[in-house]
């Protein structure tokens, strides 16, 4: 982000294998690669990166598994990102919104149910495809200069650009945001969303590190860096998806007054030591230390007779699962609602994928939350598993079994209180 060269590592995952190359039955066999997974903080401007990327034609081109729509709760913020930006930018039928890595097109969907144009730029051939079926138009394209061009001369210059958990994906920083200029109207924005990186180090979130994110970001970086590019970020909001993540406005430089917001969340990173040394030195022991318990929790539980399943299979969790060398000794299968994993094999592990309808039929006792960050709307998921006595295990911050307080069912949406209880006290019983 900033050239720097005076790069100080604070954890190391070890070699995994690319969290979303779910397998097939016939390439269990086959050579699985595995990439180094440590992340380094920049000493002059802050950014945490990955030092090691790996090529995006490597991690997109390759029938790509994620939906970004699968849970309520993502369609449900996406519906809030499109309503809060079109009101605060007074956005018209006139104007053209941009949505880069638009995955399955939900977001524009959103934006064009507001009356807005819409077009969105996607790697992933098999999801542009389900982006059309929903009628989003949607180029299959890595986004560059090239893109920016045919955009111009067909469709115009974007009033709005977006990028929600995809400019922390991305390694060319500066070609990125050269070509993001190019396609925005004068007085137009970029939004950029993402998680932070201040939630991962407090929380303890180290399993949304994979080589997919190759930046791990926070605002003083990203301020230096923009202001390189004669832009401006002139507003910051908290949203609590995956684990805590900020929405970040930038213009042209001195286009929009910029709101308190900003300074606000420079001091919290500030006060936080997110830039210190031995904060960042006592995350990476913690997260050992949460590797060590949770091992013993599901050893201790296996010893006992009792049948454990992984549910959702995230990106993060396979992070979690290879770091902590969770296999198919533990886990005897792993739950998911998206058609695109079922069937498959989670990669690494080589766990087998089921629908969620598994934990019933298999009697199952434990089910470990990989997907930790929809655990409400996961757990109201999975009323007749919690009936016949299942209990659900969150693995982050700290592992520990939670029962639902409820038995009746409820509506996805609403909250569910959940009683913790220490996962030392579950292994005495």
């Amino acid at each position: 982000m900033c050239a720097g060269v005076r790069l100080r590592q604070f954890i190391d995952l070890g070699f995994t294998p690319l969290a979303n190359a779910f397998l097939r039955a016939d390439q269990l066999q086959e050579p699985e690669a595995h990439y180094p997974l440590q992340v380094s903080q920049c000493e002059d401007c802050g950014l945490a990166q990955l030092t090691h990327v790996v090529s995006p034609e490597i991690l997109y081109r390759r029938d790509y598994p994620y939906e970004s729509s699968v849970t309520q709760a993502g369609r449900r913020h996406w519906q809030e990102f499109a309503d809060s930006a079109c009101g605060q930018m007074a956005l018209t039928d006139r104007d053209l919104v941009i949505d880069i890595g638009s995955n399955v097109g939900f977001l524009l969907e959103c934006f064009r149910d507001n009356g807005m144009r819409v077009l969105g730029i996607d790697p992933s051939s098999n999801i542009v495809r389900i982006a059309e079926k929903r009628g989003v138009e949607t180029w299959d394209e890595f986004f560059g200069p090239h893109v920016v061009k045919r955009i111009l001369q067909e469709k115009g210059k974007a009033a709005l650009v977006t990028a929600t958990n995809v400019f922390a994906h991305i390694d060319k920083l500066r070609d990125f945001m050269s070509a993001v200029s190019d396609l925005l109207a004068d007085n137009g924005v970029f939004i950029l969303e993402a998680p932070h990186l201040g939630h991962l180090v407090q929380s303890l979130e180290f399993d949304t590190i994979y080589h997919e994110h190759v930046s791990y970001l926070s605002l003083k970086p990203l301020l230096r860096f923009f202001d390189t590019c004669a832009m401006e970020v002139f507003d910051v909001q908290e949203r609590d998806i995956h684990g805590g993540s900020f929405r970040i406005f930038v213009s042209r430089a001195g286009r929009y007054p910029v709101r308190d917001s900003v300074r606000e969340m420079l001091a919290w990173e500030n006060e936080a030591g997110l830039y210190d040394a031995p904060v960042l030195a006592e995350f990476a022991a913690k997260v050992a230390a949460n590797r060590s318990a949770l091992a013993r929790l599901l050893h201790d539980l296996k010893h006992r007779g009792k049948r454990i399943a992984g549910v959702s299979a995230p990106a993060k969790g396979m992070t979690l699962l290879n770091y902590c060398h969770i296999g198919p000794e533990l886990l005897d299968f792993v739950t998911e609602k998206s058609r695109l994993k079922i069937g498959r094999y989670t990669p690494g592990m080589h766990i087998p994928v089921l629908e969620d309808e598994a934990l019933v039929r298999h009697k199952v006792d434990y089910a470990l939350l990989l997907a930790w960050n929809f655990a409400e709307e996961i757990m109201g998921n999975l009323e007749d598993f919690a009936r016949q006595g299942g209990q659900f295990i969150l693995p982050v911050p700290g592992p520990r079994v939670v029962a639902r307080s409820r038995t009746a069912r409820h509506a996805a949406s609403s909250p569910i209180q959940i009683r913790e209880m220490q996962w030392k006290s579950v292994t005495r019983s």
